[in-house]
């Protein structure tokens, strides 16, 4: 298999009398290092040697120290110094003081007892048996900062855009860097406790492209990475663009794989097949900067607000630009309305390059059985062709009574709907598929982890990020084959199931989903949820499980920052992450509404009934129907640097210690395995 950068030309050949890209990084590397790159070291032995190695600072967890910065950069009274809008000016970022950070108090780990007996009296018990020890990693979102089929220019110009970090950001600069630190973090942390596996929970790829998943795939196994496209301008002068040699996961950790809806739909929110009309595949390995339609424009008529793909032919039209790989902050080109004068002659060209083409689900899935690490296929290899192609379920140790149930719970291909894709969502073969692995689990006596991108019971039905219940909308036959009320109910009528994993969101959520008959605590299952890599605080999380000397069994999960060494990519994607957090102000401890059920309360000063949303389909809250508030959800748990439950964006990480009482059949199994 070719590698990322085989079937891109030279700047250089033989017939201009110049030396070419390889030769020119084998025998000038010196030169490069000194004119660019002086404080990176310079790989030696294995790999390609002329090929720099980027270093890693001490490694730490947030138990330990935290990241410390001004959330609010406004002067009292005043305007912040840039808009969300103008998250682009990247010059003007050390100008105003924005992305400086330093460490701080470490944030305490949260005994979360809620799934508990009510009388529950030894909140201290001894750590018996260690079950597992693992890391989550999600949200890479590996991006071809310079491809011509993006949206960069909507979040400039779109009201409704201005605070999507994921269209553009500053740190989609170096996605390739950060997650070669967040591996080598990983590795300093299995040389302390050793992990039993890692996982990766979905949306590696920005956009569904092959030369992104191969980049993230090729960071892991340990390769030369060639983080540019097209004509691969700024390799040899700018930080994000220069080659590298990726140190690898550790071999001796195998690690799994989850699917996302990016990485199988355009931008994570269109099938790129759907209405082949609007030419999403040709737009890929295009030689010209596409022009589109305002596709973010909510259309407030219907309920939920939808973004509909058909509006990429409605005219006003914008080039939707690309980075400029020559520039050290990383501008943006070829962007603006297509009548703009810049643009007399026709759509900005640019250099086509094919390895940029989109992946099909099965060539994405494929992809993973072509890397050089364990094991063969990342999970996709345990795949029955009976059973739905991106779900697999598998014991990481034979000697402990767990499983991990990877379940794919992104939207379909083939679902009919123009709304972005990325609700959570089940059709019939993955809901039966998942009941089976559920009632499997419960008759061999597992402990259970279900392994999915998209998190349950934590956003407002109909919002982008929640549970599909779209019956409008969708081709027939592929509405949701469950809903949420159901799936929470199963879930919890599975008394072996520990927790539901998750991303997706981009944040560090914990949700106690309590059981709905006191009398059987075993019902109860958390959910967590592990931040991007990508936006701040691009951390990824630990998981650690014990059989406790009670038979109860506790999760101690920690978030990680990435230790990134100054003067490294890395550490400027940290401070542009920060920065951008600093400007958008992107809510990073929200408590949405969840309008799936329905309850009622008594408002002041009248007692007038209003519905009031609830997040969680089996509690119910009161609150301000009118303002979409109500009281937060009781289940979730935010903190801050004291370790309190407070709803402030200070340092968006939770770290905590989730104990879950088994049922009585399964204590007898533990003790008769754990005397």
């Amino acid at each position: 298999m070719m590698s990322n950068k085989d079937s891109i030309p030279a700047e250089t050949d033989e017939t201009t009398g110049k030396i070419t890209r390889r030769e020119f990084l084998q025998y000038s590397s010196s030169v490069v290092a000194s004119a660019s790159f002086s404080s990176l070291t310079w790989g030696c032995g294995g790999g390609h040697s002329y090929l720099q190695r980027y270093p890693i600072d001490h490694v730490f967890t947030t138990q330990q120290r935290m990241l410390s910065f001004p959330v609010n950069m406004t002067p009292l009274g005043g305007v912040a110094p840039l808009l969300p809008q103008q998250l682009n000016q990247v010059a003007q970022y050390s100008t105003f003081g924005y992305g400086n950070w330093t460490f701080g108090s470490p944030l305490p780990v949260s005994q979360r007892l809620e799934l508990m007996p009510l009388n529950y009296a030894n909140p201290l018990p001894l750590r018996k048996t260690k079950f597992l020890n693992f890391f989550a990693i999600t949200d890479i979102h590996i991006t071809d900062k310079e491809a011509p089929n993006q949206l960069i220019h909507m979040q400039q110009i779109e009201p409704a855009a201005y605070k999507n970090t994921s269209i553009y950001s500053p740190v989609m600069l170096y996605s390739t860097q950060v997650l070669d630190a967040a591996i080598q973090t990983a590795n300093e942390l299995h040389k302390q406790n050793a992990f039993d596996f890692g996982i990766s929970l979905g949306d590696v790829c920005n956009s569904t492209s092959y030369n992104e998943l191969r980049w993230y795939l090729d960071v892991i196994d340990g390769k030369p990475i060639y983080p540019s496209s097209g004509a691969n301008i700024g390799e040899y002068s700018v930080d994000y663009q220069a080659p590298f040699q990726a140190v690898g996961l550790d071999k001796s950790i195998p690690w799994y794989q989850v699917l996302g809806n990016h990485d199988h739909f355009f931008m994570g929110a269109f099938p790129v097949d759907a209405n082949p009309a609007l030419g999403f595949r040709q737009s890929y390995i295009a030689d010209n900067v596409w022009g589109v339609g305002d596709v973010l424009k909510p259309n407030f008529a219907t309920f939920p607000v939808l973004f509909d793909m058909a509006k990429y032919k409605t005219a006003p039209l914008y080039y939707m630009g690309q980075i400029d790989g020559a520039s050290p902050l990383g501008g943006i080109i070829n962007a603006g309305a297509t009548t703009d004068a810049a643009f007399a002659f026709g759509a900005p060209m640019t250099v086509a390059d094919p390895n940029r083409r989109s992946l099909l689900k099965t060539e994405w899935i494929q992809e993973f059985f072509n890397t050089t690490t364990a094991p063969v296929g990342h999970g996709f290899n345990l795949v029955n062709p009976a059973n739905p192609a991106a779900c697999y379920s598998f014991v990481p140790n034979p000697l402990m009574p767990l499983k991990v149930i990877v379940l794919d719970n992104t939207q379909s291909e083939m679902d009919g709907s123009t709304d972005i894709h990325g609700h959570g969502y089940l059709d019939s073969a993955r809901w039966a598929w998942l009941q089976a692995e559920l009632s499997a689990g419960q008759a061999a006596n597992q402990l259970m982890i279900i392994a999915a991108h998209i998190p349950i019971a934590v956003a407002s039905i109909g919002s982008e990020l929640e549970w599909w219940a779209e019956t409008t909308n969708i081709a027939p036959g592929m509405q949701n084959a469950v809903d949420l009320t159901t799936l929470v109910a199963t879930l919890q009528n599975t008394t072996n199931l520990l927790m539901w994993i998750a991303g997706h969101r981009h944040l560090n959520v914990i949700k106690a989903f309590v059981s709905p008959d006191p009398a059987k605590p075993e019902m109860g299952f958390w959910q967590v949820e592990t931040s991007s890599l990508r936006d701040f605080p691009q951390q990824f999380r630990t998981f650690e499980i014990f059989l406790n000397s009670d038979y109860s069994v506790s999760i101690q999960t920690l978030n990680v920052d990435p230790a990134v060494a100054p003067g490294t990519p890395a550490a400027v994607s940290r401070k542009y992450a920060i920065a951008a957090e600093q400007i958008v102000q992107n809510p990073l401890r929200v408590s949405n509404p969840n309008v799936a059920t329905v309850t009622f309360g008594a408002t002041t000063p009248a007692p007038v009934i209003v519905p009031v949303p609830t997040m969680d389909p089996t509690r119910t809250q009161v609150g301000d129907a009118v303002t979409g508030g109500g009281i937060p959800d009781p289940t979730i748990l935010f903190e801050d640097m004291s370790g309190y439950p407070q709803p402030v964006p200070l340092n968006a990480s939770c770290n905590a210690e989730l104990f879950k009482q088994p049922s009585p059949v399964m204590v007898n199994v533990l003790k008769g395995l754990f005397p």
